[in-house]
């Protein structure tokens, strides 16, 4: 039984790893943006163009997950060149034909591209010693980068040629960066010596293949439910701070604003922390401090507390949202589980918004702030014992050692 090893983090290939995850994932969060671009530049209704970039997320999260083992593989550079390409293809015909139908269907192969490059991403990161500040610093570039994008695209004007044409231009920048990225660490039991490019250690008493691959999986399943309780909550925040807190629209673009922000702290913290706390109590407590504050942001029924509530909240959401990256980045140095994670997510993303809808319809806010709470108490026990163990995994496969892929790259480590 045998673990790959991890490799340490160089300028090169935190530039590679950190950019292809986030131009993979920026779509997601511009989709605020992108369909107003839409509705302005198309002629298309509201409906038409949210419906056309939940397919493009959904193909985004289908590839993702389809792509894990290419990812996970000796495939990876070959991938990500692939998948940014289509990505920066799709999005260029959708910015520059403004006609419907084609910009639609250039909407979702663009989606199919960031797939790819997310599950790209995704692996690459596990192939880093440090998982948790790894995963920090991704976090840390991933809101930076989504706040200076956010922040440009009106500036420049909300057209289809800023809001898809500046994706595009970012993907095709990061195919340039693909060469840097760590390669997938090489673990064949058939092999009769270690590869050349990585030295192979033992996994830790107790721990076999069947072990890790149940957490893996259950990591995956859990990760989407946790992502259908967390985004249902933003999914109605707007209504229900209007509806039940008396929160006004300015108030709610401020709670945004300082959602971000304290993500970006969050990020922050977690980066300058490293491997301090390890995983499991840290995670524990964002769980536990989460379902608490989604509860009393469903009871809060004052403008402020409730404001307060759900800065607080997102800030807790970013700072777990990492440690569940760590994790799976933890329980295997080729990226097996982190590949689909994100791809799993965004399966349950694209759900919330209805379960959020249908629940609060049904029961009220109030009786959401339980169910909410009763989610993340439930996936607290299993997604501790999984932390537990990718702290054992990843001790056996840490390693000072570099791989081939340094000559690429500059010598300073991160």
């Amino acid at each position: 039984m045998t673990a790959a090893v991890r490799v340490p983090l160089t300028l090169g290939r935190g530039i590679a790893t950190f950019s292809v995850f986030v131009v993979g994932y920026i779509t997601a969060n511009l989709i605020p943006l992108m369909i107003i671009a839409m509705v302005e530049d198309l002629g298309v209704t509201q409906t038409v163009a949210g419906a056309v970039l939940t397919g493009s997320l959904l193909a985004t999260a289908l590839v993702c997950l389809a792509t894990t083992r290419w990812a996970a593989g000796r495939s990876r550079h070959l991938l990500g060149r692939v998948s940014l390409v289509v990505m920066a293809a799709g999005f260029g015909v959708a910015a520059l034909i403004h006609s419907a139908p084609i910009a639609c269907a250039a909407i979702i192969v663009g989606g199919i591209g960031a797939g790819g490059a997310v599950a790209v991403g995704g692996a690459a990161l596990a192939a880093l010693n440090n998982p948790n500040r790894v995963s920090g610093i991704n976090g840390l570039v991933n809101r930076t980068a989504v706040t200076g994008v956010l922040a440009l695209i009106p500036i420049l004007g909300l057209h289809m040629t800023n809001a898809f044409g500046i994706v595009a231009v970012l993907a095709l920048a990061t195919v340039f960066t693909i060469t840097w990225l760590p390669s997938a660490p090489a673990v064949n039991e058939d092999d009769d010596e270690p590869s050349a490019a990585h030295t192979r250690t033992p996994l830790p008493q107790g721990v076999t293949d069947k072990k890790l691959a149940v957490a893996g999986f259950s990591l995956l399943v859990l990760f989407a439910i946790w992502a259908i309780g967390e985004d249902s909550l933003w999914a109605v925040s707007g209504i229900m701070g209007a509806e039940h807190a008396s929160l006004t629209e300015q108030q709610m673009g401020l709670a945004l604003s300082l959602s971000t922000a304290g993500g970006i702290g969050a990020a922050l913290v977690l980066t300058a922390l490293g491997s301090r706390l390890g995983r499991t109590v840290p995670t524990a407590v964002l769980l536990g401090l989460g379902a608490a504050l989604k509860l009393g942001s469903c009871l809060a029924t004052d403008s402020t507390t409730y404001l307060v509530l759900i800065i607080a909240w997102n800030t807790v959401y970013a700072a777990a949202f990492i440690y569940v990256v760590a994790i799976a980045a933890a329980l295997d140095p080729s990226g097996r589980w982190s590949a689909p994670l994100l791809g799993t997510y965004l399966v349950g993303s694209a759900f919330a918004p209805l379960f959020g809808t249908l629940v609060t319809g049904a029961i009220g806010y109030v009786a959401f702030g339980f169910v909410l709470a009763g989610i993340s108490l439930a996936l607290l026990v299993p997604i501790v014992w999984i932390a537990r163990l990718s702290t054992r995994t990843e001790q056996a496969s840490a390693s000072p050692g570099q791989d081939p892929a340094d000559r690429y790259t500059t010598s300073v480590v991160v």
